[in-house]
């Protein structure tokens, strides 16, 4: 019965801690998107234009 105990707590455990570094993960993503997206703007109101894909 202990055992079991330890083992439920310890996979409850590790869920939680897998969860807070995904979200972690998320919220360094969008600062990320954020920042570049602010760079996106300011070249824009620059009035620099976009790179362009070249096809060929």
């Amino acid at each position: 019965m202990y055992s079991s105990i330890m083992l439920i707590c310890a996979v409850l455990a590790s869920l939680a801690i897998g969860v807070l570094a995904a979200y972690g993960v998320c919220i360094a993503m969008f600062n990320i998107f954020r920042i570049h997206a602010r760079q996106v703007a300011v070249k824009s109101a620059r009035g620099v234009a976009p790179a362009r894909v070249v096809q060929g």
